[in-house]
């Protein structure tokens, strides 16, 4: 969960999965859409079916107990290198180098490294230092002291080097280059991408489709989605076996991912009957109440607390 999100964010998100999944085995065990349920929020769902997939493994593979060298963490999915030799020095004391995005801030700062940490060579010489500075021993201290660190002296804006115990051999305070270590990631414009949802609407139930394993929201429940130019009439009958009793365009909701802008137009349309649609048709009616329970992305959540209520 704190891969890619702030520990202010992820906390109550992590009280509510640990006393939903307490242990490997009960996360293993359910389904793959339970697990989205209670990640609902917390953005990039590829996390969730890593975590879901190495339960399974854990159970599979390794009878159920988790590994503990980072060798054997590094094959379960989710769990990179710097995560890998984190959790093996906390588990079993193993000594390995970390690397996540605070020690990188650190160690480029003290070591005076130049460029973007996340290009190839940057990072070749951050993992030399990170290594190259491993102790001998209490590595448990090391590692969980350079991770913190980094999240509560060395911080990206405003750190408080009077107070960091490193600050006498740091190369950017000695040089005054706290401010522009590292080097931010380069500039450049992100994609924009429109897409129109439609908000099917009978009896006070919408219409949500499962999306996709792969790609974005893997595996949410989402509005039914088409292209700008499309026509909805058109795609009612054919998708749907629907034809609209009312249409009304609501207001474009914009939402940023890593990579690219995406622009949502809703289109509230009031049918007159619904179908029968079931989880396993990948299809189904819900109230928006329901909705805002299940496994959505937090856009569409957003768009839903925003819906005028029904006629």
């Amino acid at each position: 969960m704190l891969q890619q999100t702030q520990v202010a964010t992820v906390l109550p998100y992590y009280t509510r999965f640990v006393e939903r999944f307490p242990d490997v085995r009960v996360l293993a065990a359910a389904s793959i859409e339970t697990v989205l349920e209670h990640w609902s929020g917390l953005g990039y769902y590829r996390r969730a079916h890593h975590l879901h997939e190495a339960a399974r493994m854990v159970m599979s593979d390794h009878g159920g107990v988790f590994p503990i060298d980072a060798a054997t963490l590094a094959t379960l999915p989710g769990i990179g290198r710097s995560t890998a030799a984190a959790i093996a020095a906390f588990a079993s004391g193993e000594r390995g180098a970390i690397l996540d995005g605070n020690v990188k801030r650190v160690l480029a700062r003290h070591a005076g490294i130049d460029g973007f940490p996340g290009a190839p060579r940057v990072a070749a010489q951050l993992w030399e230092v990170a290594r190259s500075r491993l102790p001998s021993h209490a590595i448990e201290a090391y590692t969980q002291g350079l991770m913190d660190l980094g999240a509560t002296l060395c911080t990206r804006t405003r750190p408080h080097c009077t107070e960091c115990p490193v600050a006498g051999d740091c190369v950017a305070r000695r040089d005054d280059r706290v401010a522009s270590l590292p080097a931010p990631r380069p500039r450049k414009t992100l994609p924009e991408r429109d897409v129109r949802v439609l908000l099917l609407r009978h009896a006070g139930t919408i219409l949500f489709e499962r999306r996709p394993a792969l790609g974005i929201w893997g595996g949410l429940w989402s509005l039914p989605e088409l292209t700008l130019d499309e026509d909805i009439d058109t795609i009612l009958r054919a998708r749907f076996d629907l034809d609209a009793r009312a249409t009304h365009a609501l207001p474009p909701l914009r939402h940023g991912f890593t990579h690219f802008g995406l622009t949502l137009h809703p289109q509230l349309i009031d049918v007159a009957s619904t179908p029968v649609a079931h989880e396993s048709d990948g299809r189904v009616w819900l109230t928006r109440n329901d909705a805002l329970n299940a496994a959505l992305p937090a856009p569409i959540k957003r768009l839903l607390r925003s819906l005028p209520a029904p006629d």
